[in-house]
């Protein structure tokens, strides 16, 4: 009796210990998923044993339920430690089908597997506490049932629990961050043994996400067979989402470069939430994501990269030898290549990644899991990984350099280059763009203007190329080394009734090479191109408002000289230039607020902020900190320049446009027709720059830190009151004395 009561206990049953489950079945009767577990789930003494006191029965069937629970914990920790799964990866797909439609298949789960071997600890004890029983039970003359109950006392408040842990586990199909939640929660208990236990559960479950950190955050390698880890390749996320193929390949089009690390660092990896243990920060999920992305992108660098890291390294003069002949060079060809498998281990000390793995060690053979000790391990990781895509990007990359080329070219510092464009330009563009050659037309005074302003030192220049959208759609450019086709509709203006807004759309592009796309991404150079479209447009206007003056000027002084002694056509000349003082007076009207919008945007706006940036790039070692401020830098300029402002940008918009229709009608200004339309352009410039007073000196704008040099600007506008009389309405163009600005 008392062996057939042990071998229940291991969970075998026989003639005296039944499995009522078993019973059940062979009678044919179906018993209820809904029936309590201690109703139908359990072992019981056979009930034709009479001579068993009532009593003794139910102490023995107390007992023989661990064995139960021990047969159905060894059941789950064996299905789950099951390997039997790395062998149907080598099965035709034929027969996995067919095994496919036998059953449902069970799961793999590493975390699972983890749990099962933290469980197989905890049977082994109580398999040892059994055969210690049956040791005692042997050697006593008068073998009592107090004893089994006494050597198995503490087991009644650990493998019910557990039990209930893999049921639950099963029912729900529980694996992966959400394994962890769950014993996360289960530690939280008033008993201690059981806590002991659940935290070894949990410890086991570490190991697996400890495993899966260390590949991530010190190779940058992904190992997740199952889905179980909360960082997941992007190409999941679109596959549980039903994302077309199509629209695949059109999101990795819109990548600048084929690179892998590259799709990776902007497409590749997200969190997936659902895996995100509750007890892991959000912002810690992110350094952790940003780390694994940073080590790869660090391990894997382009080979185009590589290869210039090479050269570089190979052009360094050395006395004598800084010429080689053929002899030199074949003799150390094996040398180039040796360099660039050095370069990812250059960019990527072997010592750091140690420290990394040391660090993570320590959290693995941790007996508990410390949230502060993870949160500091994580951020100094972190730390390392963007130090050293830092040092990469900033000094390696030169990214200082491309941001001040950005600046010269997007944000016009190079003030002559563009003036000579323009005034290069200045014929062609009274004319509308032509759709087929507006593109390759601009090439010429682009190219011209560059010759005149740019020297052979500006190794940047030949990054830039000129683009001419049409209706949303780029013109392919000749050069073949420049980016694919992009669209910018943001530049292109929705009325086409006036040919001259055509020539508002054109934009530059800057080709950027590995690994400058991680900071210089298509967002980032599209507000670039935006600010610099708004600049063009600017500076155009200024042109033609100065050239308009010199050329009219220019002809009256000729009109001047050849009929300074014909008194009736000088007194006609004379008569003409009265009637063109109005018309002059809103010219330099147009002139002195452009010229102090461009001042305000080109010094106080851009030069500032450009200052700002600089002094942030000389204190910080940190890519993430540098993408932060360079984005603050941008979207300061956006800002500032008003474009985010709806109306500020419309007002700005029709201005200039007034701007330009006034400079064109002008040089028909002996015509009637065009004198009224003149005065039309008059009327409403007035109607629009005093409305842009009105909102720019509203406590909204000048009041609030968003433009902080908007009330210099505006100091300049209204030095003399005018602005801000004719705004109220109390003074006119018309009356003279306010209607003349000093020059």
């Amino acid at each position: 009796m008392l062996h057939e009561l042990l071998l229940a206990l291991l969970g075998y049953t026989g003639d005296l210990i039944i499995d009522e489950r078993e019973q059940h079945k062979s009678l044919g009767i179906n018993l209820s998923p809904d029936a309590p577990v201690s109703e139908d789930r359990t072992f019981k003494l056979a009930p034709d044993l009479s001579f068993i006191h009532p009593s003794e029965r139910d102490l023995i069937e107390k007992v023989i339920t661990l064995g139960f629970y021990y047969r159905e914990l060894d059941r789950f920790a064996t299905k789950s430690r099951d390997l039997s799964w790395i062998r149907s990866t080598n099965v035709s797909p034929l027969s996995r089908t067919s095994e496919l439609l036998k059953g449902k298949p069970q799961k793999s789960s590493a975390y699972g597997r983890a749990i099962a071997n933290g469980i197989v600890e905890i049977l082994s004890v109580y398999r040892s506490a059994v055969l210690h029983i049956e040791q005692i039970l042997l050697s006593d003359p008068t073998p009592i049932l107090a004893t089994v109950i006494q050597g198995l006392n503490k087991f009644f408040v650990l493998l019910p629990p557990l039990y209930e842990l893999i049921l639950e586990i099963e029912r729900d199909d529980i694996c992966g961050g959400q394994l962890l939640n769950l014993l996360h929660k289960r530690c939280h208990c008033g008993v201690p043994e059981l806590q002991a236990c659940i935290q070894r559960l949990l410890w086991h479950g570490h190991q697996v996400m400890y495993n899966q950190l260390a590949s991530w955050m010190v190779y940058g390698i992904l190992q997740d067979q199952h889905g179980e880890f909360f960082i997941r390749r992007q190409e999941d996320r679109d596959v549980e989402h039903e994302a077309s193929p199509s629209d695949m390949v059109e999101k990795l089009a819109r990548m600048s470069t084929d690179d892998a690390s590259l799709t990776d660092w902007h497409l590749g990896f997200h969190i997936f939430l659902d895996m995100l243990p509750d007890y892991i920060h959000m912002r810690v999920a992110e350094s952790i994501l940003f780390a694994g992305k940073a080590i790869r992108v660090l391990r894997n660098p382009s080979s185009a990269f590589r290869f210039q890291d090479t050269l570089n390294h190979q052009q360094i003069p050395k006395g004598s030898h800084r010429v080689q002949g053929l002899t030199g060079r074949f003799s150390f060809q094996k040398e180039p290549f040796m360099d660039m498998q050095l370069i990812g281990e250059e960019l990527l000390p072997q010592s750091e990644a140690d420290k990394i793995e040391a660090m993570l060690q320590e959290l693995k053979e941790s007996s508990e899991f410390h949230k502060r000790s993870f949160e500091c391990a994580v951020d100094s990781i972190r730390a390392i990984a963007a130090s050293h895509l830092w040092q990469l990007v900033v000094v390696r990359a030169d990214l200082n350099g491309h941001l001040k080329a950005l600046k010269d070219y997007f944000l016009l510092a190079k003030g002559d280059f563009f003036q000579c464009f323009l005034e290069e330009s200045r014929q062609m563009m009274r004319l509308p763009p032509r759709q087929s050659t507006a593109e390759a037309d601009l090439m010429v005074p682009f190219q011209l203007a560059a010759i005149k302003t740019i020297g052979d030192e500006d190794k940047y220049y030949s990054r830039v190329s000129l683009r001419m959208p049409s209706f949303g759609i780029t013109v392919k450019s000749s050069q073949a080394d420049l980016p694919k086709e992009k669209t910018y509709a943001d530049g292109i203006l929705g009325s086409s009734e006036m040919s001259l807004e055509g020539w508002d759309g054109i934009a530059l592009e800057y080709s950027v090479d590995w690994p400058l796309q991680l900071f210089f991404t298509q967002e980032v150079l599209s507000k670039y191109r935006r600010v610099f479209q708004y600049l063009l447009r600017l500076k155009r206007t200024q042109m033609e408002l100065e050239k308009s003056w010199a050329s009219v000027m220019h002809q009256d002084h000729t009109d001047f000289a050849q009929h300074r002694n014909d008194h009736i056509n000088c007194t006609v000349s004379q008569q003409r230039r009265q009637r063109s003082r109005p018309m002059w007076r809103i010219r330099e009207h147009m002139a002195f607020l452009i010229r102090n919008l461009q001042f305000y945007i080109q010094v106080d706006v851009i030069e500032s902020q450009w200052n700002v940036l600089q002094a942030h790039i000389q204190e910080s070692h940190d890519f993430t900190e540098l993408v932060g401020f360079h984005q603050e830098y941008l979207s300061a300029l956006i800002s500032q320049s008003f474009l985010d402002i709806g109306s500020v940008s419309r007002i700005l918009d029709s201005i200039m446009k007034l701007c330009l229709q006034f400079c064109w009608n002008i040089e028909n200004q002996e015509s009637s027709s065009n004198t009224s339309e003149l005065e039309r352009i008059t009327e409403e410039f007035n109607k629009k720059s005093n409305s842009l007073y009105t909102i720019l000196r509203s406590s909204r704008l000048a009041g609030s830190q968003r433009a902080p040099f908007l009330r210099r600007f505006l100091l300049r506008l209204n030095f003399n009151s005018y602005f801000e009389a004719t705004a109220r309405g109390v003074l006119n163009v018309v009356r003279s004395r306010p209607s003349s600005l000093p020059v």
